[in-house]
């Protein structure tokens, strides 16, 4: 693999972001609203009131509208793997591979099966037949997460594969460590938490809507009670995972964890830093500038995230350049220098192994295969020129990840407010408290594309942690091609966000009075 030009790699990386940015407007919804409406419907077979039927009717309704966007913006995203990332599918396609076909065969047509039975088997199946169909597409939908988040846990912390000199591909030999690692399986609770955290600010959000609007009240009564309580404790285990997380990461991606808090210089018991601005005077990892400015912090608390131990040493950006220090293995952290030399031992080790095997040498062959295998940790590294090479963008890592966090903290807030007057039967009058709670739907997107933005952004310059650089990783195509098909996905995605919009508000402003139609009670007129 050669090294491409940067416009090509910078065009192919936005083009993937943009495409995967689109889909995340979708899924976290998907996720979050489908578990919501599969309780309603739970509450409607157990108690037997027409109440919940509608409500479930309602929230089915905007779950499928916004299921059918999210298909398509995904299969453009599982496309580009083999357009643009041509190097990336063939050099791990055994492995990255195996976790896309089985979402594709089990929970697309899982999904696929049940939905139609859920949304057209109300009056042709039994009650608790038509319960058993939702509660499949919800499982359906979080099963297909659950592949794609483990493929994206490998390429964080690959695991369970053998590289073959032989086929230059990574081919797996421990489905379970893949499936079972410690990344993948918080990663798959993390994303998954955070996708019911937005289907509660979306059920609250659109539940305040209805009271300011002073329509179907006990309806977005009802519905604001599910989604504060669900949100409030979705939060919590958001929080819980998302400590599990800061853990993997000072682990296994370091320079990710150092990029998260601008954190240079590595010591014992570091601050976690609630708040603060990159210092526009920091121009290099090595000339001593203090990286943040007026900043608030918290001491000793990212020692305890990142290693449980409040007086843990954490290596800063300048410590995992130089290495030196001590690894939570008790091995000692190699320099990027000595990194980046055992990487290109392994690059030429392979290209001697593949010589050698052509002639028939095989004693040279097994000299130079044990070489490869030897050095492989550190294979990416030898496509690596300069140790800025290894720092992610600091500042847009350190700013997501505190614009992520605050988001989070503030939604645990609205729904406790929320939570509580709307269990005093007092949220009609809270005009204020209503607005706040429809204006905070976007800000639910918001946080879980910022959440991404650090997982992605903070990793780089890897594809694959230390084996694979996103240089080595593109498809070798013109940056033209890949530029005229950024916009042309951009104008697509930017229409189907649009008509998405539109289709789910004509369905909100319908309301759950329309349900009256399929048999249901619509709650207000009942009262009356």
């Amino acid at each position: 693999m050669e090294f491409l030009t940067a416009s090509l790699v910078g065009w192919s990386r936005a083009q993937f972001a943009m495409t995967a940015m689109y889909h995340w407007v979708f899924v976290p919804l998907t996720l979050g609203l489908g578990i919501i409406m599969a309780v309603m419907e739970t509450l409607y077979v157990r108690t037997g009131k027409e109440e919940w039927k509608s409500a479930a009717r309602f929230w089915m309704r905007l779950f499928g509208i916004n299921f059918a966007f999210g298909i398509a913006t995904g299969l453009v995203l599982e496309f580009q793997f083999g357009t643009n990332w041509s190097n990336y599918s063939w050099f791990v396609g055994d492995i990255f591979g195996a976790p896309l076909a089985i979402e594709a065969i089990l929970a697309f047509f899982m999904e696929a099966t049940f939905i139609s039975l859920m949304f057209f088997g109300w009056k042709k199946l039994s009650r608790g037949a038509h319960l058993a169909s939702t509660w499949l597409t919800v499982a359906g939908a979080t099963i297909s997460a659950l592949w794609i988040l483990v493929a994206n846990a490998w390429m964080q912390y690959p695991v369970g594969m053998e590289f073959n000199p032989d086929t230059v591909r990574n081919e797996m030999h421990d489905f379970w460590s893949i499936l079972l690692s410690p990344v993948a399986v918080n990663k798959f609770c993390h994303t998954v938490l955070s996708g019911w955290v937005l289907g509660a600010l979306f059920v609250t959000g659109i539940s305040a809507w209805f009271l300011l609007r002073r329509r179907n009240t006990d309806f977005a009564v009802r519905s604001m009670k599910v989604g504060t309580v669900f949100g409030v404790v979705a939060s919590l285990l958001v929080i819980a995972t998302g400590h599990m997380s800061a853990y993997n990461v000072a682990h296994h991606q370091p320079m990710k964890l150092a990029a998260m808090e601008a954190h240079y210089e590595g010591y014992e018991g570091v601050e976690l830093i609630g708040v603060g601005i990159i210092n526009p005077q920091k121009k290099s990892w090595d000339d001593g500038v203090q990286p943040v400015v007026g900043r608030i912090a918290f001491p000793k608390m990212l020692s305890f995230l990142g290693f449980s131990d409040f007086n843990a040493f954490v290596p800063g950006i300048r410590d995992i350049i130089e290495g030196g220090y001590e690894l939570p293995d008790g091995e000692t952290a190699l320099s990027f220098e000595e990194k980046r030399a055992r990487g290109r031992l392994a690059i030429q080790a392979l290209a001697d192994y593949r010589t050698a095997v052509e002639a028939g040498d095989d004693e040279a062959a097994a000299l130079y295969k044990e070489e490869l295998r030897r050095n492989y940790a550190y294979f990416g590294y030898g496509y690596l020129e300069t140790p800025e090479d290894l720092i992610p963008p600091v500042g847009l890592t350190f700013y997501s990840f505190r614009i992520m966090v605050i988001l989070g903290m503030w939604f645990i807030l609205l729904f406790l407010v929320a939570g509580f007057f709307v269990w005093k039967r007092d949220i009609a009058r809270q005009r204020w408290l209503l607005w706040v709670a429809l204006l905070t739907i976007p800000l639910g997107y918001l946080a879980g594309e910022f959440g991404w933005v650090v997982a992605e952004v903070g990793r780089q310059p890897w594809a694959i942690q230390d084996i694979l650089p996103v240089q080595a990783a593109i498809s070798s195509i013109s940056a033209e091609s890949v530029r005229l098909t950024f916009f042309i996905f951009l104008v697509l995605f930017t229409a189907l966000f649009v008509a998405e919009v539109r289709i789910m508000l004509r369905q909100i402003k319908r309301g759950p009075v329309e349900e009256m139609a399929a048999g249901t009670t619509d709650i207000d007129k009942q009262e009356k």
